[in-house]
């Protein structure tokens, strides 16, 4: 994955794939993606990055920390 920062939306469903989540399914006001139990929004940032603090908050709620996300 790139360095902790700005990310695509696209960027960051595929990290989360390569992290074992399937998805995305289609659902209420945002996507979501599923691993296991967890049942994870995927923010939609229209048209712009995700920013490092949504960032931080999608992967702490996945369980993922920074040092993973980078290694993927």
């Amino acid at each position: 994955m790139p360095p902790w920062g700005p990310t695509k939306r696209r960027v960051l469903i595929g990290g989360l794939r390569k992290l074992g989540f399937e998805g995305p399914f289609s659902g209420g006001k945002h996507e979501f993606m599923v691993k296991r139990d967890l049942v994870l929004t995927i923010p939609n940032p229209h048209r712009t990055d995700i920013g490092p603090e949504l960032l931080g908050l999608v992967l702490r709620q996945a369980g993922i920390s920074r040092r993973e996300w980078e290694r993927v």
